[in-house]
């Protein structure tokens, strides 16, 4: 799947979770990540995160948050 697909796929989940408060949309964020995206866009994630994969568009700051949970669970 291309980055650029999944930026946009995944700031669509960010904004669905926009209206909660904060701890809570950020935990919706990563919970959807977790329960329905494949390990392969999970890590594609990941390194578009960190920069490693270059996008046109940036990554809301939801997923941003979302996504060093994320890590944090992958790391554990």
């Amino acid at each position: 799947m291309k980055a650029d697909d999944l930026v946009r796929m995944a700031n669509q989940i960010a904004h669905f979770f926009a209206p909660y408060p904060e701890t809570d949309a950020i935990d919706g964020v990563r919970d959807h990540l977790v329960h329905f995206w494949d390990p392969a866009m999970r890590k594609e994630l990941l390194s578009i995160a960190s920069g490693l994969t270059p996008t046109s568009t940036p990554l809301d700051a939801l997923v941003l948050r979302a996504v060093t949970l994320l890590r944090r669970t992958v790391d554990e």
